[in-house]
């Protein structure tokens, strides 16, 4: 294995051991999120336009498109292609909600470790009280990185959900 990647993963594994257990459950909601923010973006270039393209298949070959049915019918193939569309979304706004209150998860418990340590070797070992402050401040810039990281996307997902259910409505036109 070439020494660049070992000198990384133990890169990693120092900056994990140093903010704690808490870093660990960052990092897998960070993991959890990414997976739905790529799977969705797959999706929206390849089965959602086959799910488009499907819907204004059956959209085109009904005979009429102007009565209660007809509506009933359209809501349900816009209703069927967004629900496909939506998937994941809320479940990345809750991992990007998540991410900085892991984050002060690990402030608080950062803390509740220098106060240990303040309470049984006092205040004059600085040394000792440094392992706890940095497990309250690495896990709380973990958490808001990790949450900066997926609000972009999360919010170019939902508009995007938007978008395509707009553009939807609009070609299942209702003349004819």
């Amino acid at each position: 294995m070439p020494e660049f990647i070992l000198v990384s993963f133990e890169s990693i594994r120092d900056f994990m051991d140093l903010g704690g257990w808490v870093l660990y459950l960052i990092a897998g909601l960070l993991v959890v999120m990414w997976y739905m923010i790529l799977d969705r973006m797959f999706y929206l270039r390849g089965p959602h336009k086959n799910a488009v393209r499907e819907a204004l298949r059956e959209w085109e070959a009904r005979p009429e498109r102007r009565s209660w049915v007809a509506h009933q019918v359209r809501e349900q193939l816009i209703s069927s292609v967004s629900v496909r569309l939506r998937q994941y979304l809320p479940m990345i706004q809750a991992c990007v909600a998540l991410c900085p209150l892991f984050g002060l998860l690990g402030t608080v418990t950062g803390m509740i470790e220098v106060f240990q340590v303040m309470a049984i070797n006092g205040t004059s070992n600085a040394r000792a009280m440094a392992g706890g402050v940095s497990q309250a401040t690495v896990p709380t810039m973990a958490g808001m990185v990790a949450a900066l990281s997926g609000l972009f996307f999360s919010f170019w997902l939902q508009r995007r959900y938007e978008t395509e259910r707009e553009l939807l409505a609009e070609n299942l036109t209702l003349d004819h």
